[in-house]
């Protein structure tokens, strides 16, 4: 997104967001680049870069990560949203300007359990992130459950959905929230097999808001309808263990969506695109562009050139940070089993180099934490030059300008910035 009017600095993120979505319809610019991830070092970059860019900053989490249990992560909504503003308080970035939201709430956790328990979790799901204070939600009944003969049907969906809707209606304090519908086609994290890759159709487009619209119109929750904002829709984007699949354009979903008063689409795993492409998407109407793997994916690409640094200094007590990592992923491979085949030596190079990142869900583990602050304290005193010319050379020309420190932290995090930077581009005003 362009930089914001200084005259809307105490606006809040969601007007941001909603002033963003009609520049965006009017074929002026803008993005909403929503940051995917519960990483502290990737939410410092996140708020760097939209102070940078004088635009909001659209921090999502996903079911399976965060939830009224604690998810993967262990963070309940409450616990995600308090570490987001820790973070952007450090950061110096103001409150108000943080827009949180909820990706793919539905019944997907619970989807072995029959509809009607798996829909009762799901309420509750909501329940418990509108409550927290996220204001951007999308409603994602698509799973299968136990009991569903196949996959439902956008009349079942929708009125799944709309159920849902209700509960965070119900759920609201504040603010009230906009809401996104629909079902990402690609694999949320990557495909990790061949996957027919479907551009999703005009008509489809149309069919489904219609379904919704009617649902939603039906169970008294126009309001609530008024505020669904964006659509999901496969647009031809994807990436997987190797592999990334460039928008080529879609025309006729361009179209389509401005047909809709107040609607723009969701893009789902725009991760490893062009700055290109971004800007294609984004002139297209894909205004939410979201972006999760690419970001841990560089913020390790970061940590292991810091740890060759790191080598070159010889310090008394190494991170080891690779050989943890690779060792913490083996000790527990639930997380990569399913995505990642080959001989042992193939594996062993997915492990640290997939673009499907599988590493993201290891970071956070203590073994692998501590060898990272072992790292940054073993650079503490500052990366030579040299070093970074060679290992980090995207930082190297701000470091010799005086823009960016030595200091091992920031550079991880600047290299963080790197990726953000070409989605907050994409979305520069055009005249």
């Amino acid at each position: 997104m362009s930089a914001a009017d200084p005259a809307a600095g105490a606006a809040t993120a969601l007007a941001e967001f909603r002033g963003g979505l009609e520049r965006n319809r009017d074929g002026r610019g803008g993005v909403a680049m929503s940051c995917c991830s519960a990483h502290p070092l990737v939410l410092r970059a996140l708020f760097r870069s939209a102070r940078r860019h004088g635009t909001f900053a659209l921090v999502e989490a996903t079911s399976n990560q965060v939830d009224q249990y604690g998810g993967y992560t262990g963070m309940r909504p409450p616990d995600f949203a308090r570490l987001v503003r820790e973070v952007a308080a450090e950061e110096g970035f103001p409150a108000g300007r943080v827009l949180l939201g909820g990706d793919h709430l539905g019944t997907n956790t619970w989807r072995g359990r029959p509809a009607a328990q798996a829909m009762g979790e799901a309420r509750a799901l909501v329940e418990a992130y509108v409550r927290a204070g996220f204001e951007k939600i999308h409603l994602d009944a698509s799973f299968p459950c136990a009991d569903d003969l196949g996959p439902p049907g956008d009349a079942v969906v929708a009125e799944r959905c709309a159920e849902l809707a209700a509960a965070g209606e119900a759920s609201c304090a504040g603010a009230a929230p906009v809401y996104v519908v629909g079902t990402e086609v690609p694999t949320p994290g990557g495909t990790h097999g061949p996957e027919e890759l479907r551009v999703t159709s005009a008509a489809d487009v149309e069919r489904t808001l219609r379904v919704f619209e009617d649902t939603f119109r039906r169970r008294g929750l126009s309001r609530a309808w008024e505020r669904v904002v964006a659509l999901v829709v496969q647009p031809g984007v994807e990436f997987g263990d190797g592999v990334v699949h460039d928008y080529r354009g879609a025309p006729e979903l361009a179209r389509t969506i401005l047909g809709h008063r107040g609607m723009v689409y969701e893009a789902h795993s725009t991760d490893y695109q062009s700055g290109q492409s971004l800007r294609r998407l984004a002139a297209d109407h894909f205004f939410v562009q979201k972006v999760g793997p690419w970001l841990t994916f560089a913020l390790r690409e970061a940590l292991f050139a810091l740890e060759l640094c790191e080598r070159e200094l010889a310090p008394a007590e190494p991170s080891r940070l690779r050989e943890t990592l690779t060792r913490v992923m083996k000790d527990d491979p639930r997380h990569w089993s399913r995505y990642y085949a080959g001989t042992p030596a193939e594996v062993d190079f997915k492990l640290a180099f997939s673009l499907s990142d599988r590493a993201r869900y290891y970071l956070a583990r203590p073994e692998v934490a501590e060898a990272v602050l072992r790292l940054f304290h073993n650079l503490a005193a500052g990366v030579p030059e040299a070093l970074v010319s060679q290992y980090l050379p995207s930082q190297y020309p701000r470091l010799r300008s005086g823009e960016l420190g030595a200091g091992p932290r920031d550079l991880a995090v600047e290299r963080v910035c790197d990726v953000m930077e070409l989605y907050l581009r994409a979305g520069e005003s055009r005249a």
